[in-house]
């Protein structure tokens, strides 16, 4: 699988957990309860797989190799991506902090979660369709051969090295839990 392929579809698994959190967060919206572990997971969910995974292989691998394939790092698409993925960071941090409030009976968190659940998923959604369908198409036409075999292998080193932390099965489960937990709508206090 090339490297953008495997990109791809790590973005494919990304959009699953982002329709859990829309659909969790307009439960919440609703007065429906949902219980703040749900958030934190998923906030899990974002930290070790998006941003720790999937992030650093675009960030430390892809948009240097594509940058020493003669795209500008300083213009353009890579430092918009750059910026996107610390807002998303941001976000996740406003996450996490709402959920733990909410978790402690803080009832006026459940605004914060929501704005920030909803800020997340709009940037994601977006982000991921500016990567999909302008960044990566042209990194596939940037990367020769020899660059693309060097890029997957990185990947696989880093596939390795979370493997030795738990392994990408850990966050793919816990996607499959979340989107379960989302349209069943699990009581909060379960």
């Amino acid at each position: 699988m090339s490297a953008i392929a495997t990109l791809m579809a790590e973005h494919r698994t990304i959009e699953r957990v982002l329709d859990a959190l829309e659909v969790a967060a307009e439960s919440l919206e609703q007065g429906r309860p949902i219980r703040p572990q749900f958030f934190l997971d998923a906030a899990e969910f974002i930290a070790g797989f998006a941003d720790g995974c999937h992030h650093h292989k675009e960030e430390d691998i892809l948009f240097e190799a594509i940058v020493a394939s003669g795209m500008p790092g300083d213009q353009g698409p890579i430092p918009v991506m750059l910026a996107e993925h610390e807002r998303g960071r941001f976000l996740t941090r406003g996450i996490r902090d709402a959920a733990q409030r909410l978790d402690r009976g803080d009832a006026t968190a459940a605004r914060q979660l929501i704005a920030n659940v909803r800020g997340y998923v709009s940037l994601l959604r977006d982000h991921i369709t500016k990567e999909d369908e302008v960044l990566f198409p042209v990194a596939d036409e940037l990367l020769t051969p020899e660059r693309e075999a060097a890029v997957q292998a990185e990947f696989a080193r880093v596939e390795r090295e979370d493997l030795k932390a738990g392994g990408t099965g850990r966050f793919l489960a816990l996607a499959g839990r979340l989107e379960r937990e989302a349209r069943e709508g699990v009581p909060a206090g379960t």
